[in-house]
């Protein structure tokens, strides 16, 4: 099956050090009590774990990369600097529109994502949403599918580490913890078009990558509600928040849900900022927390033709 890569964000810059060799160093790594996530420190350079993963992915053909964001290169870009921090966006729709079936909302942590980073002691880790994660946090209790996601996500950290995986002491989530949602006046097309074009508008943000999630299952033969995620940046601000934590790559760039349920209604649901200061343990940035929560009402409420 070909891979469509529907967008690869940004541009590369290599911080490799010459000559290093996948598994040359391993050091000791710290616990990560990221809620809801399991981890695995590399046995591998930064960048041979990054690039053992991209060719696992590549080597399935059921996943499709939607998108790789280079934190660090994003960074160099407005002036700052940031240890190498990397996400790469990836889906198969056959096992992710079954938990959008059972409950759209969880297209706001689709598609699947891993988080890539190199701390300040050299330890390089992989990090990403557990299983029990979605599970919890979106009561997709009983969708068959989840075991064969954490199973496949299993597998591809392992293959780019050459090492084991950890968890996080708490790997749950409370039902719809930290999402805002909001109801739209507009049908869901306009919604959708107001937001992007709200996005497009604002030249501090960068559209990272557009996803319908209603056009992928029906690629795969499977019915789903109309569903899109729009994935946008401004590292600007999102890289102060990684320099106080890295795995705030994981939730990062920002993401913006448009579903219509059942009844029609069109909503449009996002992470609240103050919940990923919680989940990363961001320090100070109040400034910008309080920025980034302006930016997202302003944007969510003009999608919503309010």
């Amino acid at each position: 099956m070909h891979k469509m890569v529907l967008l690869l964000s940004f541009f590369w810059i290599f911080l490799g050090c010459a000559g290093d060799e996948p598994g040359d160093v391993i050091l000791p790594a710290e616990v990560l009590e990221i809620p809801g996530t399991l981890y695995s420190p590399s046995a591998n350079n930064f960048e041979g774990t990054y690039a053992n993963f991209i060719a696992a992915l590549d080597a399935n053909e059921a996943i499709s990369i939607i998108a790789e964001v280079d934190h660090t290169a994003n960074s160099i870009s407005v002036g700052r600097v940031l240890n190498p921090t990397r996400t790469v966006f990836f889906g198969n729709p056959v096992l992710g529109t079954p938990l959008m079936q059972e409950n759209q909302l969880v297209g706001l942590d689709l598609p699947q994502k891993v988080l890539f980073f190199e701390n300040e002691d050299g330890v390089v880790y992989a990090v990403y949403n557990s299983a029990k994660y979605l599970e919890s946090r979106y009561e997709l209790q009983g969708v068959t599918t989840l075991g064969q996601i954490s199973n496949a996500l299993s597998n591809l950290v392992k293959a780019a580490t050459n090492a084991g995986i950890k968890s996080a002491a708490n790997i749950n989530a409370d039902p719809e913890e930290g999402i805002i949602t909001k109801i739209s006046n507009e049908d869901f097309e306009s919604t959708y078009s107001n937001l992007r074009n709200a996005i497009l508008d604002n030249e501090n943000l960068q559209i990272v990558a557009e996803l319908d999630h209603r056009e992928n299952a029906a690629s795969v033969d499977l019915e789903l509600r109309p569903t899109r995620v729009i994935i946008f940046g401004n590292p600007n601000l999102g890289t102060p928040l990684m320099q106080s934590s890295q795995s705030t790559g994981l939730d990062l760039p920002q993401k913006i849900l448009v579903w219509e349920d059942a009844d029609g209604t069109v909503n449009i649901s996002y992470n609240n900022p103050e919940y990923l200061q919680e989940r990363h343990s961001i320090s100070g940035n109040e400034t910008v927390l309080l920025q980034i929560t302006e930016a997202l009402n302003a944007l969510s409420e003009t999608a919503a033709g309010n």
